[in-house]
């Protein structure tokens, strides 16, 4: 067990550090093109904590554990938004600037809506499939950048300090954060996942909690770092950016490298858990979240209690239910 827990260690230590030089890199980014917080959190945040969903889910699909790719995509979502942004919003609730949260929250239900009809009404995510989900991401990003380069935000002016901060250092704090935090993220899954398998837990239940947990520790510690640090809407882009990824490039990748059929061996009243319970609360928890957002412009505490309480339950039903 020395070695496990040595494992788990570096890993924690990369998730710090990494968080830390990743949320830093975007930030200045950010400031130094005027670009929004939360627009940079939705895009180029988002694909970096992303990293280890793709890693994960790709090389599970390709290796025959579909259930793992289902599960893990769904299962970051559901942890994306009743974890890690709930904490964000328990502990700091905010102002958010409506007119950036609703392109990626508009995409996210449209890829939502598309990813749920495969699943009910075949109950397999064809190649087909995949490369239509990556289609949507290629013309996310096109927009997004397009909106960035025509709306910039005048508001964020770059500070004396990040001024002297040539734009390649940002860049290198970028990638090496991100590095970090896809290595210390694996480190986590990799030993989480033997001892859970060792425990006899099924393939999709260990998917859509340990592993969606763990590939989601980037958005967690980049969170943490950025309301730290004064950022709260790149963290909430962040983590909207990623729910979106999850469907379009996370999902896309791995069923255009293999098709899966969707997971089934947990069942309620003779129905699949994935049809009743996963992608319902997929939809009900981004609902919760964003709309009362758009409509107010703010979130609220309560929001992010309520949310918290969910993701217990759901953590709660998978291992006893």
């Amino acid at each position: 067990m020395l070695v496990p827990v040595l494992l788990f260690i570096v890993g924690l230590a990369c998730l710090i550090k990494g968080g830390d030089w990743f949320v830093d890199g975007a930030a200045g980014i950010a400031r130094r093109f005027n670009m929004p917080q939360m627009l940079v959190g939705a895009t180029v945040v988002s694909i970096g904590t992303t990293l280890p969903e793709v890693m994960v889910s790709a090389s599970s699909a390709v290796m025959g554990h579909g259930e793992i790719a289902y599960g893990n995509a769904i299962g970051s979502i559901i942890c994306n938004t009743a974890l890690i942004a709930a904490i964000t919003i328990a502990v700091k609730p905010s102002s958010i600037d409506r007119k950036s949260l609703i392109m990626p929250t508009c995409f996210f239900f449209a890829a939502a809506a598309f990813y749920c009809a495969v699943a009910y009404i075949s109950g397999f995510f064809s190649r087909l499939t995949g490369v239509i989900l990556l289609i949507m991401f290629v013309v996310y990003m096109i927009i997004t950048v397009r909106q960035a380069i025509t709306s910039p935000d005048d508001a964020a002016q770059p500070s004396d300090d990040e001024k002297e901060r040539k734009l390649g250092l940002l860049i290198v704090l970028l990638v090496v954060g991100a590095t970090l935090i896809a290595v210390g993220a694996r480190l986590l899954v990799d030993n989480g996942t033997l001892i859970a398998s060792a425990l006899g837990v099924p393939e999709s239940v260990i998917a859509l909690t340990f592993v969606a947990l763990g590939t989601s520790l980037p958005e967690l510690v980049t969170a943490i770092t950025s309301l730290a640090k004064g950022y709260g809407s790149l963290s909430l882009g962040n983590v909207i950016g990623a729910n979106l990824f999850n469907l379009v490039l996370v999902s896309g990748m791995s069923c255009t490298l293999s098709p899966f059929k969707v997971p089934v061996e947990k069942k309620i009243a003779g129905f699949p858990s994935s049809f009743v319970v996963d992608i319902p609360l997929m939809f009900a928890v981004m609902a919760f979240m964003t709309v009362p957002a758009i409509i107010r412009g703010k979130l609220s505490r309560v929001q992010g209690i309520v949310l918290l309480v969910v993701y217990a339950a759901f953590c709660v039903f998978q291992f006893v239910g």
